[in-house]
């Protein structure tokens, strides 16, 4: 796990030892992904240069060192990853009279772009990977990103330089960078929560999209394609789905998981793997463990406050499977600490508050191992998420309401008496929010206004429904996927609401926390339910394997409960969140303030103060809880005052 950076000379002005030190800059920027070595690679023909930050987990002596240069000299490298078949891989190239330096993962995927191409080699890959390769001859560099998006890659252009990196903020390091906020970006960020791909929050610079590549010829680039379609496969897998029963389906499942978990314990640093006690990270857990002849080392992290509290849940799995175990209890004095350091690593505006424990976990863990697995992305392939039974509900409610009568019932719902609302409450489920039921009902109203399945869905994940009420000079611009791109390919709703998550909130919110909070500390992340063999085995399980009973995940469970009883894993979903909602209205209260001070937001001339006080000032009268429309405003002011006002930039640099 590391970090890359480099940019292209356009014009050719820049003499070839202050680019080396411009490069060298732009590695610095980024050192927190990759404390153990850098390297600097200059291509005075091309213009271009790589630099390279790491952290060593396989092969840890110079043989692995980046960026590295292939044995005939045509090409080089600079990659940011693991690739866990790379051993199986070398067998084949050896077979073919290819002798090693070293033993990198690195030599390996460099030798195979050599000797079959880029094109050939990209689906032999088990792995997670942003890579910078460049053709010496054809003077044709490519980037390219693993097929879920599990590692970031950014490029743009900017004052006559083409720049590339793992993060925006090594850009900061080159005289041409000349940031600007990408308002419809921030419109974006507004309604999700993060900035979608292809987006990012600079004008002028995009992401990579999970399962790109993208061509370069001198700062142009010439192609831009998948190379691994999820959406083709989920149409393709929905067509014809395995055909496997109940036992062969799980054994299958088993299988794979273990393939994968077993793949990602491969490493020359100390190893562990984070536990919150629920389904997803117990399974993965329990395979390690099985492995294993040793305790595993396994960390999680819990609040004083009872309802966001799920330590004791994973110390209880932990005890069963005879894990090596380690907990960090939070107190805001804990997240006060932490918070100013989130735009530092989050170089983007980022709304998810589980960004703060995910954080404060990653630091626990690094104390201790250099590499941990994490269970992201259970939800996603198994329709573990509450949200989409709750958007069932509401697109079911609303079928059976007739089209004349549903503006008089939305109406209703506005306008009822917020009196009525609370005697009402302690009726309705707590699976259906925690927040006061008036905000709920009004919601609901709002969804049943949107029309469409995805718009409805859309509104439920969510933050701020109309983000162009106040960023000033912004429209938002959906993905045609939210318009029913995906209907067709996908007609069974719950598939179709997998699908939305997983080529959105999976890897531009999940993946890129994740990313962010390890590569802050210097721990390598790894996600084998990720591993995209199993990715595409789930895309084939029929609906019944997914959901069964009101159960999700059934599949995924019924492998568990091979290992971990039921008695300690059924239970409600809690989710991996702190108490932000009284935090603000306490402990983080001056922070906010500062933060949501109108004369500034007022000269910024980016977002209208007007409506983001009156919601602040209701969540702190307890009236309605904002947290996570707040959080979002939150992180943006932190992230603008960090990066783009000068006296932020010069008081770190």
């Amino acid at each position: 796990m590391c970090g890359l950076a480099g940019f292209i000379d356009l014009k050719r002005r820049i003499a070839p030892d202050e680019r080396k030190r411009i490069a060298r800059a732009m590695g610095r920027a980024i050192e927190h992904r990759g404390p153990d070595d850098w390297g600097v690679q200059d291509e005075p023909d091309a213009g271009l240069v790589l630099s390279f930050r790491r952290l060593a987990i396989i092969d840890l002596s110079a043989a692995g060192h980046q960026p590295m240069m292939s044995a005939s000299g045509r090409s080089v490298i600079a990659y940011n990853g693991e690739i866990y078949n790379a051993d199986e891989i070398a067998k084949e190239l050896e077979a073919r009279g290819h002798r090693f330096r070293g033993h990198s993962d690195t030599e390996v995927m460099l030798e195979a772009f050599e000797q079959w191409g880029i094109d050939a080699t990209l689906p032999k890959l088990v792995g997670m990977f942003a890579i910078a390769f460049y053709d010496r001859k054809h003077q044709r560099l490519t980037l390219i990103r693993d097929r879920l998006g599990k590692k970031p890659l950014y490029f743009g252009t900017s004052l006559g330089t083409f720049f590339f990196g793992s993060q925006p903020k090594s850009f900061f390091a080159h005289p041409d960078w000349s940031p600007e906020v990408d308002r419809k970006s921030v419109a974006a960020f507004m309604r999700f929560g993060y900035v979608p791909a292809t987006r990012s929050i600079y004008s002028g610079v995009e992401s990579l999209r999970p399962g790109e590549r993208v061509d370069v010829v001198d700062g142009q680039v010439v192609t831009r394609t998948l190379y691994w379609n999820i959406r083709e496969l989920a149409a393709a897998a929905q067509r014809k789905p395995i055909s496997l029963d109940d036992h062969e389906a799980k054994a299958r499942l088993q299988s794979l998981l273990d393939d994968a978990v077993r793949k990602r314990m491969v490493s020359d640093v100390p190893l562990g793997a984070f536990l919150s006690g629920g389904i997803d990270s117990s399974t993965v857990v329990a395979s390690m463990q099985k492995s294993s002849r040793r305790p595993v080392k396994t960390f999680s992290i819990g609040f004083a406050e009872a309802e966001y509290d799920e330590s004791q849940h994973a110390a209880a799995v932990a005890g069963h499977l005879g894990t090596d175990h380690n907990t960090l209890i939070v107190s805001p004095s804990d997240a006060l600490e932490a918070i100013p350091l989130i735009p530092e690593y989050y170089d983007e505006p980022f709304g998810d508050a589980s960004q703060v424990p995910t954080y404060l976990l990653c630091k626990l863990t690094r104390n201790h191992v250099s590499v941990a697995l994490s269970g992201d992305g259970g939800d996603e392939l198994m329709a573990g998420y509450t949200r989409y039974r709750i958007a069932n509900e509401i697109l079911g409610g609303a079928r059976t309401i007739p089209r004349a009568l549903r503006p008089a019932a939305i109406k209703a719902l506005r306008n009822m008496p917020g009196a009525i609302w609370r005697a009402l409450e302690p009726l309705v489920p707590k699976r259906y929010g925690r927040s006061p039921l008036s905000a709920r009902m009004g919601k609901l109203a709002d969804l049943m206004e949107l029309g469409g399945e995805e718009r409805v869905f859309q509104g439920i994940v969510g933050q701020w429904p109309d983000p162009g009420r106040f960023v000033r000079g912004a429209v938002h611009e959906d993905n045609a996927i939210w318009s029913g791109a995906l209907s067709e390919e996908l007609p069974d709703t719950t598939r179709r609401f997998q699908m939305l998550d997983t080529l959105t909130y999976l890897p531009d919110d999940i993946l890129v926390k994740v990313d962010r909070a390890s590569m802050a500390v210097a721990l390598e992340a790894r996600v084998p339910l990720l591993d995209h063999r199993l990715v595409e085995f789930t895309l084939g399980l029929p609906n019944r394997m997914l959901v069964r009973g009101g159960e999700t995940k059934w599949l995924l469970r019924q492998v568990l409960y091979d290992h971990v009883p039921r008695s300690l894993l059924d239970r409600p979903k809690t989710g991996f969140m702190m108490p932000i909602d009284h935090w603000l209205r306490g402990p983080l209260r001056d922070w906010a303030e500062d933060l949501l001070d109108p004369k500034s937001m007022e000269a910024d001339g980016i977002l209208d103060p007007a409506l983001i006080r009156e919601t602040w000032d209701q969540h702190l009268s307890g009236q309605i809880n904002w947290q996570y429309r707040l959080w979002c405003v939150l992180m943006f002011q932190a992230w603008k005052r960090r990066w783009m006002d000068p006296a932020g930039r010069a008081a770190v640099n």
